[in-house]
């Protein structure tokens, strides 16, 4: 099976990233029911709904702790009804990118992190704010790691899983140990991994990224689609 290959079912579960992990590769961490689903929150802010229905709205609302927000990842703009008890705010609209070819093993050593390193990465990501990294955010997937004088320097892992496909995430490098291209080896043996078990590996970007998206696009990533941030929280 060519893990590249997008078929119409992986073409709609990427659409809609979060509602498709919670159904596929993290259903075991999946909080709510049918309407509405959220991941925990010492994982991640991320929910997501079956429809864009009043009903699905006031599911999500019971999920919700009050102050609390999470974030919505949708292929087209989602918006709060007011019977919700719900707000909503767009937020900066991300990229999808996906792989389109397969990629060597990594020239530098790279090892497998674990629990033993979860506050290493934590501090890590606290330095590089790669995008929300919560107490468990490691436990989503498999991440790797360089280290340098024993010190972790950069990362990478795993987050959301539709069936089908791995997204790559959390690329962080120490502001000590940037310049030496350990983000661009940790995310082409990320990939080679994703795909050699059969899995599409994609990623998300801002729009405004210009250097990131560079580097994904020398790495074979190409843009999918554009999809929409919505922050979401109880009304006061």
């Amino acid at each position: 099976m060519n893990p590249f290959e997008l078929s119409p079912s992986l073409h709609a579960a990427l659409d809609r990233p979060v509602w498709s992990s919670l159904n596929g590769g993290h259903r075991h961490l999946a909080l709510g029911g049918p309407l509405a689903q959220r991941y925990p929150r010492d994982i991640g802010p991320f929910a997501a709904l079956a429809s864009e229905d009043l009903p699905a709205w006031m599911a999500l609302a019971e999920l919700l702790l009050p102050g609390e927000a999470v974030m919505l990842v949708t292929p087209g703009a989602s918006e709060a009804p007011g019977a919700s008890g719900l707000v909503s705010t767009p937020l900066e609209p991300v990229l999808q990118m996906v792989a389109t070819r397969e990629l060597p093993s990594a020239s530098l050593p790279v090892e497998v992190l674990n629990e033993a390193d979860a506050e290493a990465m934590r501090l890590l990501a606290g330095l590089t704010n790669p995008g929300p990294f919560a107490a468990r955010t490691h436990r989503l997937g498999e991440f790797i790691g360089i280290r340098e004088g024993g010190e972790l320097a950069a990362m990478t892992g795993e987050r959301m899983r539709p069936d089908g496909a791995v997204e790559v995430s959390a690329v962080c490098v120490h502001p000590a140990h940037r310049g030496k291209a350990y983000a661009r080896h940790l995310l082409a043996e990320r990939t080679r991994r994703i795909a050699a078990g059969g899995r599409l590996p994609f990623l998300h970007v801002y729009p405004s990224n210009l250097g990131a998206i560079a580097l994904y696009e020398s790495l074979g990533y190409v843009v999918r689609n554009q999809l929409h941030l919505t922050r979401v929280m109880p009304a006061a």
